[in-house]
Parts: C-alpha cells; structure tokens; sequence
C-alpha cells in the first residue's frame, strides 16, 4: 500500500478515521492449545490480517508459554487482506494454521479460525443512528448488517432494534459469508432484503459504500462504533472515479487480464472468458496484485477478475487504467455506460 496522502475523495482508503476506542481481542488460545494438544502438533501456523500482524509476536509468545517446548510456531509473512487470502504455503507446512481476524468463508478440519470479536459497545452509536433512520411510524422496515468483528453481538442489535419498534430484516448471503447478517468487502448478499433502508454496524466506509452501490434503491446509514460517527453513504464521488477510469480505457487495444492465484480470490472462467473473446487480451498470473508488478507489461488497461478492492482501492496507484470485468465490458463497448456497478464476488474455492 502507497504511503500517499493526496488520495481523491473517490479513493475508498480516503473515508476512514483515526480510530477512537482501542480494542482488545480475544485471541482463544485455550482452543489454539487444546488443537495441538489433540493433534500431536509440533508445527503451528499463525496468520494475521494486515492490521494485526504487529500483535503476532506478542501471540506466539503467548502459545510458547502454554504449548510443550517441541512445538515450533511459524509466522506468515504474507500480505492477508481476507478469509480468502490464506497461506496455503504456509498451511501445507504445519500440523495446525490458525488464521485470526475473520470467520470461515469455507470449513476446514486444517484451519482454526478465531474472527477476534470487537470488545467495543455499538449500541451508543446505533442510538445516535436513529436520527438517519426513518421513523417506525412511518416506516418500521430496516435491514441490519454487520462485519465479523461484530457479529458476537448481531442478535442483540436485532433485539435493540425491535425494542424500538422496528422491523428487522435479515438474511445470509450465500456460501462465502459464514453469519446472517454479515457482509464482506466484495460480497453485500446479505443487504438483499425487503427493506428500503440498511443500517451497518461496523467500522470504516468501504463496505457501506460497496453495499449501497450494489443496492441503490436502498438508503444505507452507517453506525460506526469504532470511529464513533454516524454517517450515510453516498457513491457519487466514487462512481465518478470508476467513470473516469472506464472512460480512459476505452481507446486501449491490449489489454491485461488478471487472474490472482490466491485460494479464494480466483475468477478463473471470467478470466479465460475475456481472453477469448479479445485476441489483443493477455492473461497475466500472480498473487499480489501490485502496481510495480504490472508497470513492466507494456498494456493499456488491465481488467482484474481477482479481489475487487484491488480495483476499488488501490486503482488510483496503477500506471494504466485498472478495470472489474463489468467495467471492462463497457470499455469495449459490449455493454452502455449506465450499466456501471460494484463488483462483487460470490462462491468460495
């Protein structure tokens, strides 16, 4: 990620702020301990999102201290943006792979997962949120959504809401969301409800934006408990992005295509589709998608079929146009402009 500060409003890594509450996780490291101890593991490996791989030391510290002497625990070094970014490298090699910081996007005997459930209180916030909210008066329907770190209190901000006489709505999405009611950053299945209003329950904007960009028709009020703000989403500045980069794209004759090896991030038959259908497409291979990686491949656009937060958020940072599939479609002239919409990502591995 670029150290730059000039990122442009439609820069989703620009809505965030600094954080107001610190958090303590719980990292269940009897659950950890009591794995090895069934398995007879002498080899245990630890992966921590981006965020967190600073308390990773910390957490091996912790295990060595519970686990016996001949147990070795290894660090992963890999970037880890998600439940589908894991360290397969890393997992073949050892006897037990933890992964912290998001729930199961599949179940695996291999894999421990410990989604480290925000120890803040949402309720202040979604108090102050009802000023958003419509009336239950006049209008009692709301969906609610949230993120994993905050799903360990899902049921009672359903409860909360129904004290208040709302009618809540929920659902889960489909199999790459583990929770009812949870989102992901390429995934808003569960916003698919019978309501004209969604209130989300977590921190930043990215996925509230994604949310209401995937849904439009619907009025998406954001309670984050961690910044401690209560805002509502607004796309214009972002689609005003996403147009621009189209437009810059549509005199580009070679084109690369990218299709990301990570576990859960491949889009293989979108990718493969592409390329057959546009004799100046080249499918390029790799797992991190980074702009030096791609600035030696002489092409005029790249069209990504891996992560859409690659597009989203780091598109400002690539030297060409860097499109989702949908938005490639429009380039070529396959489909009108009007038919710009969020990328989203849907089934597992």
């Amino acid at each position: 990620m670029s150290n730059r500060s000039d990122y442009s409003e439609g820069d989703l890594r620009n809505t965030g702020m600094s954080l107001r509450h610190d958090r303590e996780w719980d990292y269940e490291l009897d659950r950890i301990i009591e794995t090895i101890e069934e398995r007879d593991a002498k080899t245990v490996g630890l992966q921590f999102p981006e965020g967190l791989k600073r308390r990773g030391p910390a957490v091996a510290d912790d295990l060595r201290a519970l686990a016996p002497d001949d147990v070795t625990f290894m660090l992963s070094g890999q970037p880890c943006y998600g439940a589908c970014d894991l360290d397969t490298y890393l997992m073949r090699r050892t006897d037990v792979f933890v992964h912290f910081g998001h729930s199961p996007m599949k179940d695996s005997d291999k894999i421990i997962y410990v989604p480290l459930f925000s120890n803040v209180d949402p309720f202040p916030i979604m108090e102050e949120s009802l000023e958003e909210l419509a009336d239950p008066a006049e209008d009692p329907d709301v969906g609610l959504v949230t993120t994993a770190q905050h799903m360990n209190r899902f049921d009672e901000m359903v409860e909360w809401l129904e004290e208040r006489d709302y009618e809540v709505h929920t659902r889960r999405g489909d199999d790459r969301l583990t929770h009812e009611g949870q989102v992901l950053g390429c995934n808003y299945a569960s916003a698919d409800i019978d309501a004209e209003q969604v209130l989300y329950v977590g921190g930043g904007k990215f996925h509230p934006l994604g949310l209401a960009m995937e849904h439009p028709d619907k009025n998406v009020v954001i309670a984050d408990p961690v910044n401690n703000v209560v805002t509502v989403a607004d796309t214009e500045q972002f689609m005003k992005q996403r147009y621009a980069s189209v437009h810059k794209a549509m005199d580009a004759e070679k084109w690369g295509v990218i299709f990301c090896t990570k576990i859960g991030q491949g889009r293989w038959e979108q990718a493969q589709e592409i390329v057959e259908n546009n004799d100046d497409a080249y499918l390029i291979t790799m797992d991190e998608v980074t702009p030096d990686r791609l600035r030696n491949f002489a092409m005029d656009a790249f069209v990504n079929t891996g992560c859409p937060r690659i597009t989203t958020d780091d598109g400002p940072q690539f030297h060409k146009p860097m499109l989702t599939p949908g938005e490639y479609e429009i380039a070529v002239g396959n489909e009108p402009l009007d038919a710009l919409e969020f990328d989203t990502f849907h089934g597992t591995w």
